[in-house]
């Protein structure tokens, strides 16, 4: 007699090849390498990440299905899905990709599939006024990114105050989304700090930012953080009401897709 586990167990492989066989499928799609801004250094050597490059394809009427999905709206998951759906480096997923490096992936399926014209509104400084302009996506650039990693994609900084040795990693974006909306400055601290002096004992860690790690040696650390920050530079310059010339940077929406 056929037992409901063996049912169950069926099933799961006829889904699994299903999958199978549409990711095979899928990968027919022509495909392009992206450039990461993190250039791959925020990886571990083990990642495939690591290369600074994860290969896609281009995007079809499949993937207009996961941008109109109400249930990725809702749960705002709508380009992680897509981007697992793009992906075809093998042993790569969205969740462990960070999320500047998520942005650009993003920019170059958009112009792949749609142009790369994006209408943005911006202000112009002299008068004050929205003005409504294009940006041509392709000609945002890198962020100088020139901080060195060691093989687990960890980077060092030194207390100027008492010589502590921090190595700290930029985040992915799952890890990013684990951290608590009520703690935002510490949580993002305590994740990215991956060992003090050598010890990478989490709540060793956990302990030193919340009581050793005083506010304004805390507050330098995520400076530097910030400003060593790979990722891409937004600030385009535009035409202004009278003629002339400003830079302003501009905010990539929701609505990135849909033209």
């Amino acid at each position: 007699m056929t037992q409901v586990t063996d049912r169950l167990t069926n099933q799961h492989i006829v889904e699994l090849a299903k999958k199978q066989f549409e990711k095979t499928q899928r990968s027919k799609v022509p495909g392009h390498v992206v450039k990461l801004p993190s250039l791959g250094l925020i990886y571990p050597a083990s990642s495939p990440l690591r290369s600074g490059t994860v290969e896609i394809r281009y995007m079809t009427a499949y993937d207009e299905d996961i941008l109109m999905n109400a249930s990725y709206i809702s749960q705002n998951i709508v380009y992680e899905k897509l981007l697992d759906s793009l992906i075809l480096t093998p042993g790569v997923t969205a969740s462990e990709i960070s999320n500047p490096d998520s942005d650009a992936i993003i920019i170059i399926a958009r112009i792949q599939s749609y142009g790369e014209n994006y209408p943005v509104r911006v202000t112009d400084p002299k008068t004050s006024k929205l003005l409504d302009r294009e940006v041509n996506l392709s000609e945002i650039k890198f962020k100088p990114f020139t901080l060195e990693s060691d093989e687990n994609g960890e980077f060092e900084y030194i207390r100027p105050d008492n010589g502590d040795i921090i190595k700290f990693k930029y985040l992915s974006s799952s890890e990013t989304k684990q951290i608590d909306e009520d703690h935002t400055i510490s949580g993002v601290t305590i994740k990215s700090i991956q060992s003090i002096n050598g010890n990478r004992d989490r709540s060793f860690i956990d302990e030193y930012v919340k009581y050793h790690f005083i506010g304004k040696q805390s507050r330098a650390f995520r400076k530097y953080m910030t400003e060593n920050m790979y990722g891409l530079d937004y600030n385009i310059e535009f035409e202004g009401e009278n003629g002339d010339t400003f830079t302003a940077g501009f905010q990539l929406g929701s609505d990135i897709f849909w033209v």
